[in-house]
């Protein structure tokens, strides 16, 4: 059985981490999380010239025509050099479900566009609930004339303040069932009655309140059908949530390299930490949680890439992933010592987003709750 990434894999790997090591340093990710935008214009044109926004849309759109796979690799060295900016919530969240259920007019508009980095999407989806099954969708788009207006309050909507669009997730009809008559929508982020806020979160990722009061979108700007959006959102979070469960292990795997470092370059007592057994015990339970994550990682983006279902696997994969990422960066703030809590040191920043990216897509329990679902309890 050949588990091996493929030589063109290696390749955008090796690639990916050499441009980020050079363009994305920690002294421009701690730049950025104080900077009122969170991104840099400029890394991000780089980033788009080398094809990163459009590399898993079809060449017909300008993308590059590469695989899901290929896109867990470059978000992996991502999560490992943490880079911050709209990369995720635009090609995720927005580039996928257009791709999926756009029509022919919007994608031929708007796939091009995000390819060459000239438009930043985000999604729209949970509320004050903070849930992210159907039953959280409160937010209302009621038809008038020739479109619809939307009412409602969106929470954690990632970037939404330097989004050009935003794909609202709402309500159009009360069904059968919560998943019944949700409509998605692709609005103008610049439209009236929109307000955006940057919430304060301890990642530092840019999550917002985003408020809709009477903002008209025309019939033009649904996207999919009428009262049937549920299933593409419920796609999107099953590759959303694999998705930062590969930036999560990129994140885990620097943390435990860093760890090591130090236990070999650390002298207390006369003698390298890393030679007294506590020490090893724990470094080597942070290898043995970050391989058993990749393992569970790349089975179940194998799945979904397939188009196979994969509910089970991705509930596994972000609720095992959730605990390892915090359990990794926890053990190498502890093997740092005092320094190791200061903001100045590195393994802060894997720590903090370790916390952060828990929630994302679904906490250990929601996910635990899946996994019991899926094996009839």
């Amino acid at each position: 059985m050949n588990l091996d990434f493929s030589e063109e894999q290696e390749m955008l790997r090796t690639t990916t981490r050499d441009f980020l090591t050079k363009e994305c340093p920690k002294t421009l990710v701690r730049e950025l999380e104080e900077d009122e935008k969170g991104y840099s214009p400029d890394l991000w044109k780089e980033m788009a010239e080398l094809g990163w926004m459009g590399l898993v849309l079809p060449e017909e759109y300008d993308g590059m025509g590469m695989g899901f796979m290929d896109l867990i690799i470059l978000l992996e060295e991502m999560g490992r050099n943490i880079l911050p900016g709209p990369f995720f919530c635009t090609v995720i969240l927005g580039s996928l479900p257009i791709l999926e259920a756009g029509s022919e007019e919007q994608k031929k508009e708007l796939l091009p566009k995000i390819s060459a980095g000239e438009l930043i999407l985000t999604l729209a989806l949970t509320e004050p609930s903070a849930r992210y099954d159907a039953t959280g969708v409160a937010t209302r788009a009621v038809a008038q004339d020739d479109g619809f207006v939307i009412n409602g309050t969106k929470l954690f909507v990632e970037n939404a303040h330097i989004a050009d669009y935003i794909i609202c997730v709402t309500r159009t009809k009360e069904g059968a069932s919560p998943e019944d008559g949700i409509t998605l929508f692709l609005v103008d982020a610049k439209s009236p009655g929109i307000r955006c806020e940057v919430m304060p979160t301890m990642g530092a990722d840019k999550l917002c309140e985003v408020v809709f009061a009477d903002v008209k979108v025309p019939k033009k700007n649904m996207l999919g059908e009428l009262d049937k959006g549920w299933p593409v959102v419920q796609r999107n979070m099953e590759q959303a949530a694999i998705a930062k469960c590969a930036e999560m292990i990129g994140g885990a795997q620097a943390a435990l390299d860093m760890t090591l470092a130090y236990a070999k370059e650390r002298v207390q007592y006369g003698r390298p930490i890393g030679s007294f057994q506590v020490i090893q015990h724990y470094c080597a339970n942070m290898w043995i949680s970050v391989e058993t994550g990749k393992n569970i990682l790349y089975q179940a983006a194998w799945k979904v890439g397939e188009g196979l279902p994969a509910t089970k696997e991705v509930a596994v994969a972000k609720g095992y992933i959730n605990e390892a990422y915090k359990f990794v960066s926890e053990r190498g703030v502890q093997c740092h010592g005092a320094i190791g809590t200061t903001r100045d040191h590195d393994i802060g920043l894997y720590y903090r987003r370790a916390k952060a990216a828990e929630l994302a897509f679904g906490d250990t329990d929601f996910q635990r709750e899946l996994v019991a679902q899926q094996i009839g309890l």
